[in-house]
């Protein structure tokens, strides 16, 4: 993980963290429930009564993308559960405290889960390389680098709700435009910003101020 969650930590309260684990695979919700339990530091409760929540995003990538927004509903700090690396920038826009990998299950987890309840975030280290900008080749003078201002107020929205781990489907549905023309505009966006993802369009946009995470 980015930090080590196990030391110097000052939990808010005495007694175990009041951890809810939200899933639709019940297999995975109760394999984490159970690895929980037998943690002394972690209780397992429901999520009116969580003081951290780990949710579970699933392995379908659009369902994923489509729950991120539904994040900032949540009252308890999150640590996210997901399933490859490109949803790290997403998900920390969408809100969430603390990013694993869903096949990195274990006891680390758990220190995740602490890590995030006395008020620090969380990646696990695998993911975190997620969130550096790949060193672009150098441009030839004849291809300076897009400027900020290339971007048009549509690719402005675009981008922010690219940040919101939006699909085109979603983005289409929030600006009211069909899904060919969202495609079109993302596509556009990580064409001036030199993105080869739309991961890296995003942390490109944060790292020139277009959007705050």
């Amino acid at each position: 993980m980015t930090r080590n969650p196990v030391l110097s930590l000052a939990p808010s309260q005495i007694g175990p963290v009041r951890v809810a684990v939200t899933s639709d695979d019940p297999l995975m919700r109760a394999s984490v429930q159970r690895l929980l339990a037998a943690v002394p530091e972690v209780a397992v409760v429901p999520t009116a009564d969580a003081q951290v929540v780990l949710v579970d995003l699933g392995t379908d990538r659009e369902r994923a993308l489509a729950r991120l927004p539904s994040l900032r509903a949540i009252a308890a700090p999150v640590v996210v559960v997901v399933p490859d690396g490109s949803f790290v920038t997403a998900a920390l826009a969408a809100g969430a405290r603390g990013v694993v990998h869903r096949d990195s299950i274990g006891p680390e987890w758990s220190a995740a889960l602490t890590a995030v309840e006395a008020g620090l975030t969380v990646i696990d280290a695998p993911l975190a390389e997620n969130l550096v900008s790949p060193r672009p080749a150098p441009a030839p003078a004849s291809a300076p680098r897009p400027a900020v201002g290339q971007l048009t107020e549509r690719e402005r929205q675009v981008v922010s709700l690219l940040a919101e781990g939006l699909s085109n489907k979603l983005i289409a549905d929030r600006l009211g435009i069909s899904d060919h023309t969202a495609k079109f505009h993302v596509n556009g966006v990580m064409a001036k910003l030199g993105a080869g993802t739309r991961t890296e369009a995003v942390v490109e946009a944060v790292r020139r101020g277009l959007v705050t995470l």
